[in-house]
């Protein structure tokens, strides 16, 4: 019998960040396959830094410090 595949979304948890600026960017996508629930938080924190300095570098627009970040409802 075949394994059932699991979902891609599942792998996936979404976040939305507040900056020291009061921009807010809402449902940042972070790849949690193989982490426990306790390291999401702070993998999630160091993913998305990483995301905006690629973002940075590419628009030439930097990011501010980021003040807050929630999980978003999927």
């Amino acid at each position: 019998m075949a394994k059932k595949k699991q979902k891609t979304e599942d792998n996936f948890v979404f976040f939305d960040v507040t900056y020291e600026d009061g921009t807010k960017s809402s449902r940042r996508k972070i790849n949690a396959a193989g982490l426990d629930r306790d390291e999401i938080e702070a993998f999630a924190r160091t993913e998305i830094m990483t995301q905006d300095r690629r973002i940075a570098e590419m628009s030439g627009k930097e990011r501010g410090s980021i003040k807050e970040m929630v999980r978003s409802g999927s």
